[in-house]
């Protein structure tokens, strides 16, 4: 299990202040599919995943759950939440067995005046809303292609240790689309598949289908 010092955001602070943030912090430990907080809930710690995998995702009126990311230890989960107070925006649930640190975020107020502590804090705040304009930008401009296109380059593995249902879900399309265009890649030779083990065949058509949000040859 990680701990303070391995979090980037406290890697900067001096010992004795690891060492007193560390003896403030509550674990918790869970087990695969456990809530760690919901949508729409408030809290006065800071959470932070010391142990496993979790995923963030929303519900919309229809009861239907939206993904919005997957975190993997060490990370601080809803940092923005945290330093607004304002209430947790998606709801976090462990993909796997885990624990979560909570830290009290008044101890973490009285680390402000430490300069390399206080750019730490905007460096993660900063990376934060990247992630959050990037996620943006996937679900309102990229096609279901793009998604998966998206995926295939950046994290082919995620075929091996998933399911195709689970992978639909991450993306917010449906199980159907995901295998229609899997199979549309494969006639394209983009990719192969074998036993859930993905090997690209031709990473430029990746980048292409990425960039354009569609297969290179329906733009001719």
């Amino acid at each position: 299990m990680f701990e303070l010092k391995d979090i980037p955001l406290f890697s900067a602070l001096k010992e004795e202040q690891l060492e007193l943030l560390q003896s403030q912090m509550l674990v918790h430990q869970y087990t695969k599919d456990s809530v760690v907080f919901y949508e729409g809930e408030k809290s006065e710690y800071l959470q932070i995943l010391l142990n496993g995998a979790v995923r963030l995702y929303k519900t919309n009126p229809k009861g239907t759950q939206v993904h919005m990311h997957n975190f993997v230890a060490p990370e601080i989960i809803a940092l923005f939440a945290a330093f607004e107070h304002v209430a947790f925006p998606a709801t976090c649930e462990f993909l796997t067995d885990g624990a979560v640190g909570l830290l009290p975020l008044e101890k973490i107020y009285e680390c402000l005046h430490d300069v390399d502590f206080s750019m730490s804090l905007i460096t993660a705040l900063s990376k934060r809303m990247k992630l959050i304009a990037d996620l943006f930008h996937k679900e309102t401009i990229y096609s279901s292609e793009a998604k998966i296109a998206d995926v295939l380059y950046h994290n082919p593995t995620v075929f091996e240790r998933l399911k195709n249902g689970e992978i639909a879900s991450i993306l917010n399309i449906t199980p159907e689309t995901l295998s229609r265009t899997l199979t549309k890649f494969k006639k394209e030779n983009v990719i192969a598949i074998d036993h859930h083990i993905v090997t690209i065949l031709d990473k430029d058509a990746l980048e292409g289908i990425i960039d354009n949000n569609i297969l290179s040859h329906q733009l001719n």
